[in-house]
């Protein structure tokens, strides 16, 4: 079983990979876009943050900021597809290169410890008796998280994210209905990437410190966020299918720390990527799977 430290320290990283299903929701359900930037957009969104606050800059100024080098990275990356008609899948794994002597760049090193430093979450560690210290991220990830889904599910809704849905969907009917499809293209994807700066950045300030390789797997625990959420909440409408991202992430860290903390399976924290794989290929399966069952048990029933 799982300590309360643990299970409400896997709820807060959910909630922020939650925002990096969002991003992920949007590149490759809104427009149709495989993009693997966000291996080293996130990445970007710690370094950028973490640098700025060790520089003396207030941490929501530092994690805004962070939101910008994430959309600028996603807008290279759809740049690259667009205007010079790259592969969008390759145009993300050049830039996703890139990327990573970028962070090194920002970073002046490998990693940057914010130790003793005022971050996002220092302020809401006052608003809770110190026993219960681990809940302020929790609280304030919430919110965070909640902000993001109604702000994005309203933008979805808007004639932009109504024109950003139709250029993924149909190109060609975008085109023809006036639609500037390459300049969707580059907003989505730079949003998508934004996002994810954003979750980069609040890992960076939760964990304390910022490192060069803390994008390896991310979009894997994002797909696996999405595809998993989408296995448990139908995303037959937007408000459905960025609640379906949270629960996903959610729901997937909690499938994690259980795994690892079960003493019966033996697993350890190498086994990471191995109980990654074995998420996302069940969550994969296992909606295919119920709809035969469900269709031979009306075919039997008739």
């Amino acid at each position: 079983m799982l300590s309360q430290i643990a299970f409400f320290g896997a709820v807060e990283t959910g909630l922020i990979y939650g925002l990096v299903a969002f991003g992920i929701y949007i590149s490759f359900r809104v427009l149709d876009f495989p993009d693997l930037t966000v291996d080293g957009s996130f990445p970007l969104g710690a370094a950028v943050a973490a640098v700025l606050i060790i520089a003396g800059w207030n941490p929501w100024l530092a994690t805004g900021m962070a939101i910008v080098a994430g959309m600028a990275a996603g807008a290279v990356t759809a740049l690259l597809n667009v205007k010079l008609g790259i592969l969008n899948l390759l145009a993300s794994i050049l830039t996703m290169i890139a990327l990573y002597s970028v962070n090194l760049r920002v970073m002046g090193g490998p990693n940057v410890p914010l130790l003793m430093q005022d971050t996002v979450v220092t302020w809401w560690d006052s608003l809770l008796p110190p026993e219960y210290y681990f809940l302020a991220p929790v609280l304030l990830f919430v919110v965070v998280t909640a902000i993001v889904l109604v702000l994005l599910w309203r933008f979805m809704k808007s004639e932009i994210g109504l024109s950003m849905r139709a250029t993924g969907a149909n190109p060609r009917m975008a085109r023809a209905q006036g639609i500037a499809t390459g300049a969707m293209v580059v907003l989505g994807v730079a949003l998508s990437n934004g996002l994810v700066g954003l979750a980069g950045a609040l890992v960076a300030q939760s964990q304390g410190a910022a490192d060069v390789t803390m994008g390896v797997g991310v979009i894997v625990i994002g797909l696996a966020s999405l595809i998993g959420g989408e296995a448990v909440i139908s995303p037959a409408s937007v408000l459905r299918a960025l609640l379906a991202c949270v629960v996903g992430a959610i729901i997937y860290r909690l499938a994690i720390a259980f795994a690892l903390n079960a003493d019966v399976l033996g697993l350890g924290a190498q086994d990471l990527n191995l109980i990654t794989a074995i998420l996302v290929t069940l969550a994969i399966v296992l909606p295919g799977f119920r709809t035969r069952v469900q269709a031979r048990m009306t075919r039997n029933k008739a």
